[in-house]
């Protein structure tokens, strides 16, 4: 009968079987196991017949072996590869303009104040500029209730040179900026009409004429009295 370790490491090592592409390089410490066990088998068998008593010294050797085999896939070569893969993963990201998904999950923690920096060290890269902003004011504005500050960083990335639909993102982004947290319809408004003027080809247009005309309905036209 075997011992109950190598019934163990046996039971352990079919189980394991069907999973051997769940993580990398199982397969390889589960082929050692095998063809360790058997050789085990076969030096218990060869250590009980008398042919050679000292056979049972290569159990040892044996599973040395494969305790070293196993520490250095589980242990070494598996977090490598794994932080090469990631690295390699989120540099892709990067070169394609996302990435941005490990500062949202900040943000779904709560962790706003890292966020923001976050987005501020991301706008840094001339290609995100734009977009890490823009996610930077929304927080700025809204959640961490500092909308001066978002008013002054979108407005210098509004006065440096932006293509035509960068420049309607980010002064969409100021129209809400002035009607919905400062309270300033007038400038609102103001920026309207330059979107207005400056984008008139835009789909969009004419949404953005409704808008300016319900602020003006809104904040500024008296309405009539009855009689």
């Amino acid at each position: 009968m075997l011992p109950p370790s190598l019934r163990a490491t046996l039971r352990n090592a079919l189980r394991s079987a069907d999973g051997s592409a769940d993580e990398p390089l199982r397969l390889l410490r589960l082929t050692a196991g095998i063809l360790l066990f058997f050789g085990t088998i076969v030096a218990v068998a060869l250590a009980l017949s008398g042919v050679a008593p000292r056979a049972l010294e290569l159990v040892a050797i044996f599973w040395a072996i494969y305790g070293f085999l196993a520490g250095m896939t589980s242990g070494v070569l598996e977090p490598v590869i794994e932080g090469i893969a990631h690295a390699l993963q989120n540099w892709g990201l990067m070169r394609a303009g996302g990435g941005y998904s490990g500062i949202e999950t900040m943000v779904a923690r709560g962790r706003l104040a890292d966020a923001a920096e976050a987005y501020r060290e991301r706008a840094r890269t001339p290609r995100d500029r734009v977009e890490a902003t823009l996610r930077r004011s929304a927080l700025l504005a809204g959640p961490l209730a500092q909308p001066e500050t978002a008013l002054v960083e979108l407005e210098n990335l509004q006065a440096s040179s932006l293509p035509l639909r960068d420049d309607l993102r980010v002064g969409l982004a100021l129209v809400d900026l002035y009607d919905r947290r400062l309270g300033d319809p007038g400038r609102a408004m103001g920026e309207l009409r330059r979107l207005i003027d400056r984008h008139p080809e835009d789909p969009g247009i004419r949404r953005l004429r409704g808008w300016l005309a319900a602020l003006k309905s809104e904040r500024f036209e008296t309405p009539t009295p009855g009689p």
